[in-house]
């Protein structure tokens, strides 16, 4: 009887080596079940993957690339320059249009003066007979020019020469005009300009050098 019944208990070799590979089996099968589910599934997914990267569609770029900026930019440049241009062509024109406005008589007058204030010593007699009122460059053109106010003080007809320098911020001469008035009856006023063709910089100052009644 006791025979009997160690021998029900102890199962044979065969089957204790089986149990343990049917466990593993079935849990080889769980685990790919867990990971199929966690793949399909809409939720978060707990799986590693590596993408692949893969290179950069070019063909769909719809920005300017940096050669056609830099042609862009020298494009630019190159319309300011000719605007540039322009503008100064058009403000020479201008200036030349305003000087031709001076009348031959004045011209003549002008000369005149010249010859005369080539023998004058000293800054002549009538300086103060004579003063200056500046212009505004958009008046002119953008040219400094001055009105140079000449009056006759004196009870005779009297004609007058006047000399004007230019000086730029270093006291230099750099440019002189000459203007005169023909003929000016007694209390008579005549009002000849000295424009200076000079850049606008550096800024010049206008001076009275000399002026002679004869």
């Amino acid at each position: 009887m006791s025979a009997d019944v160690s021998q029900a208990k102890d199962p044979s070799p065969r089957r204790r080596i089986a149990a343990p590979v049917v466990g593993l089996v079935l849990a080889a099968v769980s685990a790919a079940a867990l990971v199929s589910c966690s793949t399909d599934s809409d939720g978060d997914d707990s799986s590693s993957f590596t993408p692949t990267p893969t290179a950069a569609d070019t063909a769909s770029f719809s920005g300017t690339s940096p050669s056609a900026l830099a042609s862009i930019g020298e494009s630019v440049k190159a319309s300011a320059k000719e605007a540039a241009s322009a503008a100064a062509s058009s403000a020479s024109a201008r200036a030349s249009a305003f000087e031709a406005s001076v009348s031959a008589e004045t011209v003549r007058a002008n000369e005149a003066a010249q010859k005369e204030l080539a023998d004058v010593e000293g800054r002549g007699n009538a300086t103060a007979d004579v003063s200056m009122t500046g212009l505004p460059r958009a008046e002119t053109g953008g040219l400094l020019a001055l009105v140079v106010n000449i009056t006759n003080r004196t009870d005779e007809t009297a004609s007058y020469a006047v000399q004007v320098d230019f000086r730029d911020p270093d006291g230099k001469v750099v440019e002189t005009r000459f203007v005169g008035a023909q003929d000016l009856k007694p209390g008579d006023r005549a009002q000849p300009l000295a424009i200076s063709r000079k850049p606008a910089e550096p800024k010049l100052t206008a001076e009275i050098a000399k002026a002679q009644r004869y």
